[in-house]
């Protein structure tokens, strides 16, 4: 197994144009500014794209982002379990635009779907709210749907992984449409 290396956001410029870039966000959060070049494989796609991502990694090196770099690094672990090597941006999307480098956005009318991170945010606080609500409406045991997500939230911080991003990632609106995948890997073959 190969070991995933990290690259500070000021390497990865200098280096943008020997690189694959590969970006495991949601389509969605793609749409709403990845790095120069990247192409949008979603992490929960990564088994159908293995083997362009071995060949595009026997041509060069592979780069793969996402919004902090929680989920590259769970990608590029992936990956290395297949001996693909590759590097993750240290920080992900939102360090690259934060040192105020170039994010680009797809041609064509962009789909609307909040990044991963609002997402989370909303499920986890409708889900306390609404054990709170029946805790007070119906019976006293529904407190332990609020508990459970603060449970799952300690969890998250503690381990870096998000069990409910992964749920929410299978929701219709935040996969890729079959057609856009296939369009995908058909640019990292002609790379």
């Amino acid at each position: 197994m190969t070991t995933p290396t990290t690259l500070a956001t000021d390497e990865a410029r200098d280096r943008l144009h020997e690189l694959t870039i590969i970006d495991v966000r949601t389509p969605g959060e793609y749409a709403s500014g990845h790095l120069p070049g990247a192409l949008n494989i979603p992490l929960d796609q990564l088994p159908r794209a293995l083997p362009d991502l071995r060949v595009a990694a026997e041509r060069g090196d592979v780069l793969v982002v996402c919004a902090s770099g929680a989920r590259s690094e769970n990608a590029c672990r992936v990956l290395a379990e297949h001996h693909i090597p590759t590097a993750t941006l240290a920080g992900g999307t939102g360090a690259w635009a934060a040192e105020g480098n170039e994010l680009r956005r797809p041609d064509g009318p962009a789909r609307t779907t909040w990044a991963m991170d609002r997402q989370v945010r909303l499920a986890a606080g409708s889900l306390v709210l609404l054990g709170l609500a029946l805790a007070v409406l119906v019976h006293p045991a529904f407190q332990l749907l609020s508990a459970g997500v603060a449970a799952g939230l300690v969890f998250s911080a503690l381990t870096n992984t998000c069990g409910m991003a992964a749920l929410l990632a299978r929701l219709p609106h935040n996969r890729p449409r079959l057609a856009d995948l296939d369009r995908v890997l058909a640019a990292l073959r002609a790379r």
